[in-house]
């Protein structure tokens, strides 16, 4: 594991680490800009399905807890895909991401109430 790797485990909750890769991290006037792109991993129940991705949804904005006395942004990309067998649009689903073992109910929530409802629903 590289030295960014850990410092990014460090950084962010377990969540950010397992499904989104972070891409840039950019100071501007004292405020951390830390980028991340979700990674191109298939959502829960569509393991077995082909797969399009079809870019990223609009970017959300997140203030997150300080850093050496720093503002910190993190800039969300969420993936979405293309299921070639109905021509479905889908995104990950966070509320079963949460109940899976690798989340939080809480993180879970937040991100809901961050991204509004899923497309493709």
């Amino acid at each position: 594991m590289s030295v960014q790797e850990d410092l990014v485990r460090l950084l962010f909750p377990r969540e950010i680490v397992d499904y989104f890769d972070c891409t840039k991290v950019i100071e501007v006037d004292g405020t951390l800009n830390f980028h991340l792109e979700e990674l191109n991993v298939a959502p829960a129940g569509y393991m077995q399905e082909q797969l399009e991705s079809k870019g990223f949804l609009p970017e959300i904005r997140v203030q997150d807890f300080p850093i050496r006395g720093k503002k910190v942004y993190l800039h969300i990309l969420r993936r979405r895909w293309r299921v070639i067998s109905s021509g479905e649009t889908i995104s990950r689903d966070w509320d079963l991401v949460a109940k899976g073992s690798r989340m939080t109910q809480e993180f879970g929530l937040f991100l809901k109430k961050i991204f509004g409802p899923q497309s493709g629903k």
